[in-house]
């Protein structure tokens, strides 16, 4: 499976990020390409995308101290994405870190597509937490 690693340094210490990530609140102020609103249902994020995808399930894996973000987004179809997600400490600020998979039936436009929205949103939620 072909993957891109996408990271970010950030300004900002690493208890900061992570809370901010996890925040189901600020997802559609740094991810606004596929997140229009977000409610929480049994640690469940239901994520209404405003795209043809409609609504998404997104669960993060157990809160840590390690600085692990890693998700799963479980399509309405039922095909889930494991999105690996890292941050830690770089100096004073931090580094997140996002892995893009191209998917099993994505084809490299999608997947071309995928990594540029990533990149936009590494770089908004850059700004969001520097302001």
């Amino acid at each position: 499976m072909r993957s891109r690693i996408l990271n970010i340094e950030i300004a900002v210490k690493p208890d900061a990020v992570y809370s901010a990530v996890r925040d189901p609140a600020k997802l559609p102020l740094w991810a606004s390409g596929i997140a229009k609103s977000v409610e929480v249902r049994d640690g469940i994020w239901f994520v209404e995308t405003g795209t043809a995808l409609g609504t998404v399930q997104l669960t993060f894996c157990a809160d840590n101290p390690f600085g692990v973000l890693d998700h799963t987004v479980r399509l309405p179809d039922g095909t889930e994405v494991l999105n690996p997600v890292r941050v830690i400490a770089n100096g004073e600020g931090s580094e997140l870190i996002f892995t893009v998979f191209q998917t099993a039936g994505m084809s490299d436009e999608q997947f071309v597509n995928d990594v540029q929205a990533v990149k936009r949103d590494l770089k908004t939620i850059k700004h969001l937490l520097e302001s």
